[in-house]
C-alpha cells in the first residue's frame, strides 16, 4: 500500500472512531432515544407527529415552542396509560384550541357510536367550547334527552359537572363525566343565558339518536312536507334520500328543513346531503395551513328541487353550518330563525396504537362567498321572534307554524310567476302568429 494511502486510511479510521463514540455515547445519553421509549411515550409522540403534521394553526407552533413540548413530555417517566394521556393532554393544553384533544378509549368508542347513528347513554348534550374565553357551552340538547325535558337550552355555559369545573376537565373530560350507565345520576351546575346560575340533578338513559325525523304538514291551502334532522352521522345521508322519496309521494308542493339544535357530526355525511339539495354549486371552501382549497361542488343532478326554508339557530353547528351557508349563499333556500352557533373548525379524527383516539383541527370552512364561520355563525335571511320554541318540531313550536306560513307565501309566489310566464308565453306567441299573418301575401295585396 502507498505511504500516502495508507496515512490517509489510518485517518479516516481514526475520525471513524471518534463519530461511532459519540453517537454511541448519544445514544446512552439521550433520554428520548427510540430504542429506549416506552409504550407510553410512544404513544406521546406518535400524538405530536399527528398534530405537527396536520394541525391548522401552525403559527401557534412557535409561540409554544412546539419542539420544546415534545422534549419536556418525553423526559416524564411514564408507567402506564393513565399517565400518558395526561401528558398528552398537557402537551396539547397551550395549543389553545379545545377541539384539538386526546380521546381515551371508552370516549373514543361513544363517539365513534355516535357517529355511527346509534343511541349513547348519558344526559344527551351536545358541548362546544367558546372560543373567546374557552367556556364550556352547551351547543344543544339531544331531542327526547335528559337534558332536553330538563329545559336545557342552546348557549348555556356548564360551571360545574359532579363538582369539578368544564374549563379545567376540557371538552371530552366534561363530555365523559355527564355520560354513564342507565339509572345514575350527575349534578351539574348551569348558567343559561341571561339567568342567574342554577343546580340540578339529571338522571343518566339511553337515548334514541334518530337523526332523520319527517312528516306531512297539511293546511286548507298546501301540503307541506318536514325534514328534521338533528346530527350528521353515517347513515344520514340514505335516511334523508328515503325521507325526500317518501314526501315526494305524497305530492308535497315546499319543503320545510329543520336543523336547529344540530350540533354537526361527519362533514361527509353534511356534504352529501348538500348534494340532495344543490346542482352543479359550490358547497363549501377549506381553508388548510397550505391555503384556500377550491370549493366542493355538488352533482349534477339533484333530489329535491323544489321550493323550500331552512330553519336554524344557536345549536346549529359544524357540519349544518356549511349545509345552511351552502343553501342560504347559492340561493336555494331562506334561512330562518336565528344566528347559528359559529363552529367552522373541522377536525380529522384518528386512532392511536393502543385504541385511544386523537381529534385535531386541521382545516377551516368558508361558505361559497367567502364567510368564515368560526365564531361569526350565520346570520338568518329572516329572523324569527324571541323567546325560542323549547319543543322543535312539535305541537307548540311556533317558528314552524311560522315557517309554514312563509313556505306557503312562497308556494303561492311561485305559482303566481309561473301563472304569469305562461301567460306572458302565450301572449307573445299570440303576437307572433298576429304579426306573422299580417305580413303574408295575401293580407299584403288587399291593401
Amino acid at each position: 500500500m502507498h505511504p500516502s494511502v495508507k496515512k490517509w486510511t489510518k485517518t479516516l479510521q481514526r475520525v471513524l472512531g471518534v463519530l461511532l463514540g459519540a453517537i454511541l455515547f448519544a445514544q446512552l445519553a439521550s433520554p428520548i432515544s427510540v430504542l429506549a421509549l416506552s409504550d407510553g411515550q410512544q404513544l406521546v409522540l406518535e400524538s405530536w407527529s399527528l398534530v405537527n403534521e396536520g394541525f391548522l394553526n401552525q403559527k401557534k407552533f412557535d409561540e409554544v415552542k412546539w419542539k420544546r413540548l415534545r422534549q419536556k413530555a418525553l423526559e416524564v417517566p411514564i408507567s402506564n396509560s393513565e399517565e400518558a394521556y395526561s401528558t398528552i393532554e398537557a402537551m396539547l393544553m397551550p395549543l389553545g384550541d379545545p377541539y384539538t384533544r386526546l380521546l381515551r378509549p371508552d370516549d373514543y368508542q361513544a363517539m365513534k357510536a355516535s357517529n355511527l347513528g346509534s343511541e349513547i347513554n348519558g344526559i344527551g348534550l351536545q358541548l362546544g367550547a367558546r372560543s373567546e374565553d374557552g367556556q364550556i357551552v352547551v351547543i344543544a340538547p339531544l331531542e327526547g334527552s335528559p337534558a332536553a325535558d330538563a329545559g336545557i337550552v342552546s348557549g348555556t355555559s356548564l360551571i360545574k359537572v359532579n363538582g369539578e369545573s368544564p374549563q379545567n376537565l376540557g371538552l371530552e373530560a366534561t363530555a365523559a363525566r355527564l355520560r354513564g350507565e342507565t339509572g345514575t345520576q350527575v349534578v351539574v351546575e348551569l348558567k343559561p343565558p341571561n339567568e342567574d346560575i342554577k343546580e340540578i340533578t339529571l338522571e343518566r338513559r339511553v337515548v334514541d339518536l334518530r337523526p332523520v325525523r319527517t312528516r306531512r304538514l297539511r293546511n286548507e291551502s298546501h301540503t307541506i312536507g318536514y325534514l328534521r334532522i338533528t346530527q350528521f352521522s353515517e347513515v344520514v345521508p340514505q335516511q334523508v334520500k328515503e325521507a325526500l322519496e317518501e314526501l315526494a309521494e305524497k305530492e308535497i308542493e315546499g319543503l320545510i328543513l329543520d336543523l336547529r339544535n344540530n350540533s354537526g357530526g361527519l362533514v361527509s355525511s353534511g356534504l352529501a346531503v348538500a348534494d340532495v339539495f344543490l346542482s352543479n354549486s359550490p358547497i363549501v371552501e377549506t381553508k388548510k395551513r397550505s391555503g384556500i382549497s377550491d370549493a366542493i361542488p355538488a352533482g349534477p343532478e339533484t333530489l329535491y328541487d323544489g321550493p323550500m326554508v331552512t330553519l336554524v339557530n344557536g345549536g346549529t353547528a359544524s357540519a349544518s353550518e356549511i349545509l345552511a351557508g351552502a343553501l342560504q349563499d347559492n340561493s336555494r333556500s331562506q334561512l330562518i330563525g336565528s344566528k347559528t352557533f359559529g363552529k367552522g373548525l373541522i377536525q380529522s379524527l384518528s386512532t392511536l396504537s393502543d385504541g385511544s383516539g386523537l381529534a385535531v383541527t386541521v382545516a377551516s370552512y368558508l361558505t361559497p362567498k367567502g364567510k368564515d364561520i368560526q365564531s361569526q355563525g350565520i346570520q338568518p335571511d329572516r329572523a324569527l321572534d324571541l323567546p325560542e320554541p323549547i319543543d322543535p318540531g312539535g305541537d307548540t313550536d311556533r317558528w314552524l307554524q311560522d315557517a309554514e306560513l312563509i313556505m306557503g307565501a312562497l308556494i303561492d309566489l311561485q305559482s303566481l310567476e309561473e301563472s304569469t310566464k305562461k301567460e306572458n308565453q302565450k301572449q307573445e306567441i299570440q303576437t307572433s302568429k298576429l304579426i306573422t299573418e299580417a305580413n303574408s301575401p295575401e293580407k299584403i295585396n288587399e291593401f
